[in-house]
């Protein structure tokens, strides 16, 4: 019997070790104190593939696509299509077509790994604000289902490479503002996102493209930001995006068929965090279309909806040995752990806070406010700050981070010329290397001097 069974029969409930609603939805603690995700204690997989690394829960993240379907199911003829930038691999790629999810791509590159995943090209939608003639050529090349159209000159590029009548939406700014952090605000007019309502600027694009017979006009696109909590916002949205819509039907005699509101969906990362309502979200789409549709008498489109951070983002786990103990005479406890702002860039980029916990063992002590900071050499290189972690941590203690699945592989760099982490999937008592770690020798075979 540990004292994990005892203390409850002293009348004290043991101190809770994590969070429901942060932490993968397998998450559980073993018998030894260890941190289990997938059924496969985190320590074991530190000791396999080392530190830092990325893990991604198999289980979690199908489980939140198949949330996703179900909850807009009720609204009629809606599409998911996963926003590959947040986290792409094969197995990854694979996971979302086997759940029936469509991909958006931004890239060359994610566009070859959403093919290397089996999907569809039908069902990729090509996403960006600067793509290159290169990646338009091959994105009609494959036949992808949708191109989105973000600036004058990507109009032109496309309408003299494709060879073949390529569907077409055009990204529209609803300037709407979630009051977020300024990097991810881009439903307002004022950043380099798409054409803007005021001014005619998205009709001016509407007319360009319907003057290309090549180009097959089907619907708008907008995205009005990231971490979005308020399902409201995205009513708004559908609301202006609708009267746009009649605007063209009004001026061309088009009706455009497909509404794509984009994703931004805001996930809990600490406690106290709000996150959207995926039911509610479903609420708001139906209600904010049957109001808006009425209101011009406009044919219900289609909508598209790309969630991936609330997709993948709950399901990554990052791994950190402890290097380093110390404590700054008046000032914070830094501990220091073996990776930082080149495997997670959002608390440097975005201020972003996170939830950590002593994966190895479960400390029944006191605690003490520390800060977790990362190996690289900038002072701003923090993995959290202000967080409470037991007094007794030391070095060789694994530290697992909860809710990096999104937007942590994708941005990971070689600042210092560190190697980018592995990524390691786990399911049913099994881990799988989805990423091999990036080691000194590829860093070097890149290296043409």
């Amino acid at each position: 019997m540990t004292l994990l069974d005892i203390l409850p029969s002293l009348g004290r409930a043991a101190p809770p070790r994590f969070d429901s609603a942060i932490w993968p939805v397998t998450t559980r603690s073993d018998e030894d104190g260890r941190l289990c995700v997938g059924g496969v204690p985190l320590v074991d997989i530190a000791d396999e593939f080392g530190t830092p690394t990325y893990v991604i829960d198999e289980t979690d993240f199908r489980r939140r696509a198949r949330r996703y379907l179900k909850a807009l199911r009720s609204v009629g003829s809606v599409e998911v299509a996963y926003a590959g930038k947040s986290l792409l691999t094969t197995s990854v790629a694979r996971w979302a077509r086997e759940e029936g999810l469509g991909i958006d791509v931004c890239s060359a590159g994610e566009l070859a790994i959403a093919q290397a995943g089996g999907v569809d090209p039908a069902r990729i939608i090509m996403h960006g604000n600067a793509k290159s003639p290169d990646e338009l050529r091959e994105a009609t090349r494959v036949g992808v289902g949708r191109i989105v159209l973000d600036s004058f000159i990507e109009i032109a590029y496309l309408a003299g490479l494709a060879r073949q009548r390529q569907r077409v939406l055009i990204r529209v700014t609803p300037d709407i503002d979630i009051h977020g952090h300024r990097a991810v605000a881009t439903g307002i007019s004022d950043q380099k996102f798409g054409f803007s309502l005021a001014g005619d600027h998205a009709a001016d694009a509407v007319q360009r493209v319907l003057a290309h017979p090549i180009l097959d006009l089907v619907g708008f696109h907008c995205h009005i930001g990231s971490q979005v909590t308020d399902a409201a916002l995205y009513g708004e949205a559908i609301r202006r995006m609708i009267a746009a819509m009649a605007d063209v039907r009004a001026r061309h005699g088009v009706i455009l068929t497909e509404l794509n509101i984009g994703g931004g969906h805001g996930i809990r990362y600490v406690i106290g965090d709000s996150e959207l309502d995926v039911d509610e979200l479903a609420r708001v789409i139906e209600d904010a279309l049957d109001e808006a549709c009425a209101a011009e008498h406009f044919p219900r489109p289609t909508v598209v909806v790309e969630p991936g951070r609330a997709i993948s983002g709950r399901a990554g786990v990052t791994l950190y040995r402890v290097c380093s103990v110390k404590n700054q005479p008046g000032g914070r406890t830094f501990v220091a752990v073996d990776g930082g702002m080149s495997d997670n860039l959002r608390v440097s980029l975005y201020g972003a806070q996170y939830t950590v916990t002593l994966a190895n063992r479960h400390s029944l002590g006191a605690k003490q406010l520390v800060t977790v900071a990362g190996r690289h050499c900038e002072a701003g290189d923090e993995i959290a700050r202000d967080i409470e972690l037991p007094a007794d941590v030391h070095p060789g203690d694994l530290l697992a981070v909860a809710c990096t699945g999104a937007y942590h592989h994708s941005m990971a760099s070689n600042y210092n010329m560190v190697g980018r982490p592995p990524l390691v999937a786990v399911n049913h008592g099994r881990a799988r290397e989805l990423v091999r770690r990036e080691t000194i020798a590829d860093v070097l075979l890149r290296d043409c001097g």
